[in-house]
């Protein structure tokens, strides 16, 4: 057997140089030094043929005579609070459980299945991210289902193996319906497909009974609280519109392949639509019913205006689709026309309803810096079209209700009695355009609104003015974090603090500011209820005079596995310590594990 010329293969003709030649002769004297090492006479060779998935002596060498670069696995680094890390935990404690019920204990995988096999399961148990979990029988290992609910019987198709915690899937069909699924339920032609919905075949009861457990495992697994500092979760608030309720859709389309380096160009019209579940691939979406009815006949326009001018188009883009309301008073109506009146907004596509004493027209806004106009109960509110608001107005009256009764509680209640007398201050984190400012204004003396955003700010001071705010009862500031509480003068055991950060949450720095400014009351929304989770047990932990008073989910988002969170806290001025103990931000993370 000739190692070296498996090590050294004559190499092509470009490469014939003097030095190579040198290099594999000397290769051929040390690798016959070292085969008689390995195989001393009177021991038989063993020698493994090339087509073995076992290389040998070749195993880091590349066929064109090269040394391969050595393949580093890095385990990937998990982002706190994301789907993720919420995953992993709902794993985690999914094959805890199983381990206390099977006596033999957790069985190894000795072989995994194949990606792009198929497999049949059954589903035990919805994770936090809306997937279906199921464990491969006869093992530990646990299978991620997407379009499965607990008691399904499914044909699902293995994708790939994550460093070998979990294994990602594709569902294929159903081989025996859980009691809980009803396909019937479902109203989208894309579901099971598009990665927007999970679970149109759920009643939504049910659906609302799975986000509230959403918001018990992720105090239970990411705050770092004793259990008994957290009160019981409250009933999620459903939404009052099921289907037909985002007010904001943003479909796209990809580039041609190429086009940032071969500068390529449309030859046809793309898939234009949302992302196809577990893939970065754009599946073409003709419809949305989760959209308003507005959205929905813009999204046809839109559309078709791609189609019509695909040839202007020099890369992929994002569609911008938001509904804009106008009110407009029936002794203004075109009917009993006064003053500058026109036809209701001139717009042809515009939907409009009879409210009783107005008009309601509903259009679709397709450019970002247009101006949009939104409707709380009786507030106005008008944004830049491409900004942040919320996407589901039939919930925000209920929603905007519920945050204004906690952070000014009735004078009866005993979360506002207090030696020091009532809360007069409002205090707005993260405002926006104003949005909890406004609604929640009118019980306190004076608030005030903070945002990194000076744009927001803008609309915020525009929108105090639309709903006849005086500067004095409303006041706007532009700030960062690392300065926010230094623009706040009111006394903090008269104030009331709302804050509504980003899914990420907040930075420890804000954190340790708000625990040294010591508000009353601490009313948390969140659209990432595990990043709250861990957030309100740092605050419990850095001031032990907080308590929990409350914590309950919104479905903003029927039909997802999306929901937003709410938590109360309010500050004990008797003493009474919540001895959550004094813990660090890390502390509060290691504790899920």
């Amino acid at each position: 057997m000739d190692i070296a010329n498996n090590l050294w293969p004559e190499e092509p003709p470009m490469f014939r140089s003097p030095i190579l030649r040198l290099l594999r002769a000397y290769s051929k004297q040390i690798s016959g030094k070292l085969f008689e090492t390995l195989n001393p006479p009177g021991m038989s060779a063993t020698i493994i043929p090339e087509s073995s998935s076992t290389l040998g002596f070749n195993e880091e060498l590349r066929r064109n005579g090269r040394p391969a670069k050595k393949r580093r696995i890095r385990e990937k680094i998990v982002k706190e609070g994301s789907s993720e890390e919420i995953l992993l935990v709902d794993i985690k404690n999914l094959l805890a459980a199983q381990a206390l019920e099977d006596p033999e204990g957790p069985k190894l995988v000795d072989n995994l299945p194949e990606p792009f096999t198929e497999i049949d399961l059954t589903i035990t148990e919805l994770s936090s991210t809306g997937d279906g979990l199921a464990i491969i029988p006869s093992s530990s290992h646990v299978c991620v289902v997407p379009f499965a609910v607990p008691g399904d019987r499914v044909t699902a198709k293995v994708i790939r193996h994550v460093e070998e915690k979990y294994s990602i899937s594709d569902f294929v069909k159903v081989l025996e319906p859980s009691p809980l699924r009803d396909d019937s339920r479902i109203r989208c032609s894309y579901f099971a497909t598009c990665g927007g919905c999970q679970f149109q075949m759920l009643d939504y009861n049910i659906q609302l009974t799975y986000k509230k457990r959403i918001v018990e495992k992720a105090f239970k697994n990411f705050s770092g609280l004793n259990p008994e500092l957290v009160p019981p979760v409250g009933d999620t608030i459903g939404s009052p519109l099921q289907y037909g309720y985002r007010t904001k859709l943003t479909p796209h389309f990809d580039g041609p392949p190429g086009w940032k380096r071969q500068k390529r160009v449309f030859e046809s019209v793309p898939p234009i639509g949302f992302m196809k579940k577990g893939m970065r691939k754009t599946i073409d979406i003709e419809d949305c019913p989760i959209g308003t009815d507005s959205v929905r006949e813009g999204m046809k326009r839109a559309r078709i205006r791609v189609m019509e001018n695909i040839k202007s188009y020099k890369k992929g883009a994002t569609l911008l689709l938001r509904e804009s309301t106008k009110r407009i008073p029936k002794s203004q109506s075109p009917t009993t026309p006064t003053g500058d009146s026109k036809e209701p907004s001139g717009d042809s596509h515009a939907l409009t309803k009879d409210c009783g004493d107005y008009i309601e027209e509903r259009t679709c806004i397709t450019n970002s810096t247009e101006t949009s106009v939104e409707y709380v109960d009786g507030f106005i509110f008008e944004n830049p079209a491409g900004a942040f608001f919320q996407n589901n107005n039939s919930i925000l009256p209920i929603f905007t209700d519920y945050v204004r009764r906690n952070l000014h509680p009735p004078p009866d209640s005993s979360s506002s009695s207090s030696p020091k007398g009532g809360i007069n201050y409002l205090v707005d984190a993260y405002c926006g355009s104003g949005l909890f400012t406004i609604t929640c204004s009118e019980p306190f003396a004076q608030t005030i609104g903070i945002d990194i955003s000076s744009d927001s700010i803008s609309f915020a001071r525009r929108n105090a003015v639309l709903n006849s705010l005086p500067p004095t009862k409303a006041i706007f500031i532009a700030a960062d974090a690392p300065t926010l509480f230094a623009n706040i003068t009111f006394p903090s055991a008269e104030t009331a603090l709302v804050i509504d950060p980003p899914r990420k949450g907040c930075d420890e720095g804000f954190l340790k500011q708000l625990v040294a400014y010591s508000p009353r009351r601490i009313v948390y929304v969140s659209c990432n209820v595990h990043t709250q989770a861990r957030d309100v047990g740092f605050i419990m932990r850095e001031d032990e005079a907080y308590i929990l008073e409350s914590v309950r989910g919104f479905d903003f988002f029927p039909q997802t596995g999306h929901v937003e969170s709410v938590a109360v806290l309010k500050r004990m001025d008797d003493g009474t310590e919540n001895r959550a103990g004094v813990g660090t931000r890390e502390e509060c993370s290691d504790a899920k594990t």
